[in-house]
């Protein structure tokens, strides 16, 4: 970490931070308000999740991401732009999931690029599995939404796949096809260097039946 993230750690986390051991998530006590909730899990510096929160001061945001630089950044980030709907576990997301969330809790969920795992050995890793579909399915109110993006082919393909085998979710997007990147997603400068490489980033929208 560097000696800002150390710094906003120390000082801002007891503001933003959640931990596993304060048990099931209550919202309304956390934020201190009624509000729709949207998870973005693996929020890597932050910079996406921050401006979100800036944008869309209405909605309460909870991030999840294990990288402990990244929460650091973030926490400072928020203190600068003084964002206060905006909570964060640096935890396991699929334990975060399970432990921390009642049911039909969330509004939307968000995973934007997630580590692909490219190798084929490897892609039992990913993130995005049947299991964990079914887990965020569970946790989605009717009427909520998921949104993955990834620049990685095999990894939007399996997505997609996986997706419109689960019935609890809707394409927004023709079946078989991936959605345009709305308006409220910010480009990150990890995209923009994908882009500026020639990858192709596709954005999958699929709503909770």
């Amino acid at each position: 970490m560097t000696t800002s993230q150390q710094r906003a750690w120390e000082s801002c986390w007891p503001r933003w931070g959640l931990t596993l051991d304060a048990g099931r998530l209550r919202a309304e006590q956390v934020f201190g308000r009624r509000a729709p909730l949207v998870m973005e899990i693996g929020f890597g510096m932050g910079r996406s999740l921050a401006q979100m929160a800036l944008a869309s001061p209405e909605v309460n945001w909870l991030g999840v991401e294990v990288y402990k630089p990244g929460v650091g950044r973030l926490l400072h980030t928020l203190a600068e732009q003084g964002s206060d709907n905006v909570r964060i576990y640096c935890a396991d997301a699929v334990t975060v999931v399970r432990q921390c969330l009642e049911h039909a809790v969330l509004d939307g969920v968000q995973i934007y690029f997630p580590d692909p795992w490219p190798k084929q050995r490897h892609h039992k890793r990913r993130l995005v599995q049947a299991g964990f579909v079914k887990l965020l399915a569970d946790k989605i109110k009717p009427g909520g939404y998921l949104h993955l993006v990834t620049d990685w082919e095999n990894y939007a393909e399996q997505m997609l796949a996986l997706l419109e085998a689960a019935p609890e979710f809707r394409n927004r997007a023709q079946a078989g096809h991936y959605s345009p990147r709305p308006d409220w997603r910010p480009l990150t400068r990890f995209e923009q260097r994908g882009l500026g490489l020639g990858h192709q980033v596709r954005d999958l929208l699929f709503d909770r039946c």
